[in-house]
């Protein structure tokens, strides 16, 4: 018989259940992870998680005294999907930051969704300069994409370059490098003999390649996006530009550490700027590169160190606010943080909340039978060019 005592006691039970999923939940903190885990793009979706499981693998799934889930998300490479899914994450999946963004439309696309909810968003990939101003709740640990641009031109006029065809990926990042790269030449006394401009969705470089050779220029500067460079460089050598004399110089996606492998001995010689290698020299990345092959079985590109430093910043931004996760607080914790990553030292600039780092001239090599970018030259602290320090 259920008596009156029988009904108090069961609906205190509840009560302490209730309690107790609630100090559960508050004592865990979800982080979502929007990337293109399938599609053309979906080699970034790997190499971000493979940086972001590498780095609770080394430093635990515990910061600001809460415990840390993933909530990982495909969106395909496709800025509606991205959306539809970062708007789940945080009305259905309560998620307190956002992580991700494998292209500039995908990072575009949530603005919105920050702006109104007040959660803070790592961008690991996506780099067009004009991203940051969209949303006061951008964080960047990938890098602004002139970054790497500017170095490059600078050390090909210091290096007898004079005359250059540009030839980038026509989208948002590939307006960004092909300005501060050209900015720069010209300012150092080069000519851009022409300017050169891809498609992004089906690249065939052979035509605009024969374009380059046309023109008969010292060197061609080159951005293509992660995951089309072994493409680009096959095509290279079939139209025949490196025995025209013709250099190639280019940022760091070209000579990827994620498809170096594929693209075999033409890539030998080639200088790029970047500001990660799998080949840096330091404790933190030989740690990084190892966890990653270990677990993932791959070499960890640039991709996946953009997500093992948003994962950093994650945990020591719930660190500092002793793991509040209210959004403004969070993004507050996160202005001018500074830690020595694989990739070497970086920071946060706090009037940005854009990425500061060290960007490296390397040369690709072998060692140990294996091709890698070998970092002969550092440009430190290098800022968005594109926005007034």
């Amino acid at each position: 018989m259920i008596t009156r005592r029988h009904l108090i006691a069961s609906a205190a039970a509840l009560a302490m259940l209730s309690a107790a999923g609630t100090a559960m939940a508050a004592d865990t903190v979800k982080i979502g992870l929007i990337l293109p885990m399938t599609g053309p793009f979906a080699s970034t979706g790997r190499q971000v998680e493979a940086g972001v499981r590498a780095y609770m693998a080394l430093n635990g799934d515990t910061a600001g005294g809460k415990k840390i889930e993933i909530v990982l998300r495909d969106d395909a490479g496709t800025a509606d999907q991205t959306r539809r899914i970062a708007q789940e994450l945080v009305v259905n999946d309560k998620v307190s930051m956002l992580v991700g963004f494998g292209l500039t439309p995908l990072a575009m696309a949530v603005a919105p969704v920050l702006n109104q909810a007040k959660v803070p968003a790592i961008i690991t990939s996506a780099t067009t300069s004009a991203i940051m101003s969209k949303s006061d709740y951008f964080v960047r640990t990938s890098m602004a994409g002139p970054q790497s641009a500017v170095p490059v031109a600078t050390w090909a006029a210091k290096n007898g370059l004079k005359r250059v065809v540009t030839l980038v990926t026509d989208y948002g990042p590939g307006y960004d490098i092909e300005k501060g790269f050209t900015d720069q030449f010209k300012k150092d006394g080069g000519q851009i003999v022409e300017a050169v401009r891809v498609p992004l969705q089906n690249p065939d470089f052979a035509p605009f390649l024969q374009r380059v050779r046309d023109a008969k220029p010292d060197a061609v500067f080159v951005f293509v996006p992660a995951g089309v460079g072994s493409l680009f460089m096959k095509q290279f050598v079939d139209r025949g530009l490196a025995d025209a004399g013709i250099k190639l110089i280019a940022t760091g996606d070209v000579t990827d550490d994620d498809l170096l492998g594929a693209i075999g001995d033409p890539a030998l010689g080639v200088i790029t700027g970047h500001f990660y290698s799998a080949a840096h020299d330091s404790p933190e990345n030989k740690a990084f590169v190892k966890q990653v092959k270990e677990a993932a079985k791959i070499r960890p590109n640039f991709m996946a160190v953009g997500g093992y430093d948003a994962m950093h910043l994650a945990y020591a931004a719930l660190a500092k606010t002793n793991g509040d996760t209210d959004g403004t607080k969070l993004i507050a914790a996160m202005k001018g943080m500074e830690w020595t990553s694989p990739r070497g030292p970086i920071s946060i600039d706090p009037a940005t909340r854009d990425i500061v780092q060290d960007i490296y001239i390397r040369k690709v090599e072998k060692k140990d039978g294996e091709l890698y970018n070998v970092e002969f030259d550092t440009f430190k602290k290098v800022h968005d060019p594109f926005v007034a320090k």
